[in-house]
């Protein structure tokens, strides 16, 4: 008989990096790179910087002031603060992988052009006649709340590479539908 030991008594550094307490990174098509904007890349490497610079030793020194305060499994300071800095850790360890395999796409150079690539903001209609405006972003910059989506997604999947008056079949989960492009527009070149 094999004796277990109880997953109290593993160190944290034990389990997988990638694990992340069940979050994992948004998935990568296989082989894919991982595109993003040239504004998304500095966001990201801003968070970055804030947290190695700023956040992380002010809880580490939040952390070491509590250790030093007695009784480390009733002092809640000394509790936030460790949840705290696994949380840092985390989030450093998935921004970085995150940079190192990012592709820096500005999608400035192909403004004036009316074929749908990375980082277009593209106006089509439906087949019932509902106009929606996307712009097709990289995985982890593209927010919803703001008509952004992943290049990834089955949207931007499909009108990848159309021009303006092509008529696109997308699948739905509904069914397949006809979307036609209407407009494809770039930021300008800085």
């Amino acid at each position: 008989m094999i004796a277990r030991m109880s997953k109290a008594f593993t160190r944290e550094s034990d389990r997988d990096e990638d694990e992340d307490d069940g979050v994992a990174m948004p998935p990568l098509p296989a082989g894919g790179k991982n595109y993003i904007t040239p504004q998304g890349y500095a966001r990201l490497r801003a968070e970055l910087l804030t947290l190695i610079d700023d956040e992380r030793p002010k809880v580490v020194e939040t952390v070491h002031w509590a250790a030093k305060n007695g009784d480390r499994s009733e002092n809640g300071d000394y509790l936030y603060g460790k949840k705290r800095l696994r949380e840092i850790d985390r989030r450093i360890r998935f921004l970085t992988k995150r940079l190192e395999i990012a592709e820096v796409t500005d999608p400035s150079v192909h403004h004036g052009g009316d074929q749908v690539f990375f980082g277009a903001t593209v106006t089509y209609a439906d087949d019932e006649g509902e106009e929606r405006t996307i712009t097709i972003k990289g995985i982890d910059e593209a927010d919803n709340q703001q008509g952004e989506v992943s290049w990834i997604s089955p949207i931007a999947r499909t009108l990848l590479r159309a021009r303006v008056g092509d008529v696109l079949q997308l699948p739905t989960p509904a069914g397949v539908r006809e979307i036609e492009v209407l407009e494809v527009a770039y930021p300008a070149p800085e």
